[in-house]
């Protein structure tokens, strides 16, 4: 592999993280969001009802989205390892 080959395969590298963190990361925000508004809207300030939903969440959106992910590093990993080998 050559400077450009690496240069090429660290940038897929890094939009394929933000690919696969993406959908739980926004998972949580929305949910975050939406326990704090109705924080605000109700008055009610307790500071531990914001995790349990968000941990539920999270883990519901990564049980949801695990294969997804999986195939995305999967295919990575096999053009990668064809790259090295120089097939690709």
């Amino acid at each position: 592999m050559n400077e450009e080959e690496v240069i090429q395969t660290a940038r897929e590298a890094i939009m394929i993280s933000i690919e696969i963190g993406a959908p739980i990361l926004l998972v949580g925000l929305v949910v975050g969001v939406s326990i704090a508004l109705l924080q605000a809207l109700t008055q009610i300030q307790e500071i531990t009802l914001v995790f349990v939903p968000k941990i539920l969440a999270i883990f519901l959106a990564m049980f949801v989205f695990l294969p997804s992910m999986m195939k995305t590093l999967t295919v990575f990993m096999e053009t990668l390892a064809d790259r090295i080998i120089g097939l690709g």
